[in-house]
């Protein structure tokens, strides 16, 4: 967004609900809790993915932003979220995260694995870093032309 407009917590996995942003008076961003290194009962999972099932049958969804972490494999709750977007035929972009704490040749590798791993296009997978500001112009590319329905 160019701006700090989320909440955060040096705790991953403490947001517990579903944050809803207004940009530019006519798009919303929803931002969902984490899920990946949440300390969570099993109550809470099951709320968590029924909040993630109402927030994806919004009839205007034009896609989701995934945050991974480059540096770890995809976990079994990756694997279910995967599993929910391919279900309702969800268009992902994947933002992988933390791109600054690879050298350049692990970033690529790793790459190349998450995307073969969650079978995702090359167009749809952007390395990041929130400390250095890599693909941050690409991720803000790729959601702009999400917005506009050129990439559905």
């Amino acid at each position: 967004m160019g701006r700090r407009i989320a909440k955060i917590s040096a705790t991953p996995g403490k947001t517990r609900t579903l944050n809803v942003f207004l940009i530019e008076e006519s798009h919303y961003f929803l931002d969902l809790p984490g899920y990946g290194y949440a300390r969570a009962g099993k109550a809470q999972r099951t709320a968590f993915r029924a909040l993630v099932k109402y927030a994806l049958q919004r009839e205007w969804l034009r896609g989701v932003v995934w945050l991974l972490d480059i540096r770890h494999p995809p976990s079994s709750d990756d694997r279910a979220m995967q599993d929910v977007l391919a279900e309702r035929e969800t268009h992902v972009l994947a933002a992988l995260t933390k791109g600054d704490k690879l050298s350049t040749s692990q970033r690529r590798t790793r790459e190349r694995e998450l995307r073969e791993e969650l079978e995702l296009p090359e167009d749809q997978v952007v390395v990041t870093s929130a400390k250095t500001g890599e693909g941050i112009v690409d991720l803000k590319e790729a959601i702009a032309g999400l917005i506009s329905g050129a990439t559905q």
